[in-house]
């Protein structure tokens, strides 16, 4: 009797692991597993805008747990969190205190985290090509500035990157 226990606990065992490997539902498939030092990343975008969609994916490959939220009108969430008008972009993300608009690298993120500057946030104004999200086939980068956004809403040089 204990060797058919045994056998049932082993094939259970066998039978569950394969669906234990496998994501979260809604997770995609190549997602990496989430970073629990990282916190939780809300990013407002519009439902039919492609390049936000796999922005969110970069940030998620980089172990950023994201939750998003799907608005026509972005203006509203924009001037809630202090972009200035000249600093916008197609998707604006909330993480612990900080903003973050539009095709900001996950590493740039993860530095200001880090280093948790006085500023309201960081962005990358427009949709330089050969940013996250923006990816070229040529694998081509526009140069492109990340900028930190000061309390006083003026930007600073935080990342360069292309070129």
């Amino acid at each position: 009797m204990k060797m058919i226990s045994a056998t049932l606990a082993l094939a259970a065992l066998l039978l569950a692991a394969p669906a234990a490997a496998q994501p979260a539902a809604g997770a995609p498939a190549n997602a990496s597993p989430v970073d629990n030092s990282l916190p939780l990343v809300t990013v407002h975008k519009s439902p039919y805008c492609g390049c936000c969609t796999k922005w969110v994916e970069h940030m998620r490959s980089e172990g950023f747990e994201i939750k998003v939220v799907e608005t026509e009108d972005l203006g509203p969430v924009k001037a809630r969190v202090g972009i200035p008008p000249a600093k916008g972009s197609c998707h604006t993300a909330e993480v612990d205190g900080y903003f973050v608009e539009g095709h900001v690298p996950a590493d740039d993120v993860k530095r200001l985290l880090r280093e948790r500057p006085d500023a309201r946030g960081l962005s990358v104004p427009g949709m330089p090509a050969g940013s996250p999200g923006m990816e070229m086939p040529d694998g081509r980068v526009q140069p492109y500035t990340v900028e930190l956004i000061t309390p006083d809403g003026k930007a600073e040089a935080f990342a360069r990157h292309g070129g």
